[in-house]
């Protein structure tokens, strides 16, 4: 097996369709700085080449014909801890897309895209950054804020005013889409810290994780949606 640059990003395909990964690979080696480390088509053949691969970026289909693949980012990343997951589908459904977010994944890429977006996205989600696209941001956007109309203005703007500077300049972070770890190094501060500042957070913006912070902070102007 030939040994990488050092620059290299290795990559993990999983998708259920033996042709889509024949492609996906084929483009991928196609690039230099990127080597395909090995080729999934169901979960339990993605968690085992995960766990001995320890890929940097794994590009997941969401529908591994019938298996939903939402629920096995967690797993898949407990096992690679430093994997970063970019979601790469064809199902439209926001709600799944909001899952896949929550759960773990730090971008997401329709099928039909441009070759160039798909590789911009495995750079960003690489280098700890979200990969959204605006118009996906825009309905995650719509989604999670239909059902809560009726906080006011002024309401959201007495929570803000509670939160510190150091709270700020995390929020900031996570907007970008950086895990603690990188917070904590950023920061110059330890990832028990970075946790207890997410905790004080959550309590008082009233969100309930990670994601529902980022998009929050895009919608108040504490965080800059990814470009």
């Amino acid at each position: 097996m030939s040994i990488p640059p050092p620059q290299s990003v290795r990559v993990l395909i999983v998708d259920d369709h033996g042709i889509m990964r024949a492609g996906l690979r084929m483009l991928l080696e196609s690039q230099a700085g990127i080597m395909v480390v090995g080729e999934a088509s169901s979960c339990a053949d993605a968690l085992a080449l995960a766990t001995c691969t320890q890929p940097d970026v794994i590009v997941l289909d969401l529908d591994l014909g019938g298996e939903n693949a939402v629920e096995s980012i967690p797993t898949l990343l407990r096992t690679a801890p430093e994997t970063r997951i970019l979601v790469l589908t064809g199902v439209r459904d926001p709600e799944v897309h909001r899952q896949a977010i929550r759960h773990g994944a730090l971008g997401l890429v329709f099928k039909e895209k441009a070759v160039e977006t798909l590789l911009q996205a495995i750079t960003k989600v690489r280098a700890g950054e979200v990969w959204l696209e605006p118009t996906m941001i825009a309905r995650v956007l719509g989604d999670l804020t239909r059902p809560q109309l009726s906080p006011s203005t002024s309401s959201e703007a007495t929570k803000i005013a509670r939160l510190t500077e150091r709270e700020r300049e995390v929020i900031t972070l996570v907007g970008e889409g950086l895990r603690n770890r990188h917070i904590a190094e950023r920061l110059y501060i330890s990832e028990a810290t970075v946790r207890h500042h997410l905790t004080a957070i959550f309590a008082k913006l009233d969100v309930s994780d990670r994601f529902e912070l980022a998009i929050y902070a895009y919608q108040h102007g504490l965080a800059k949606p990814p470009a």
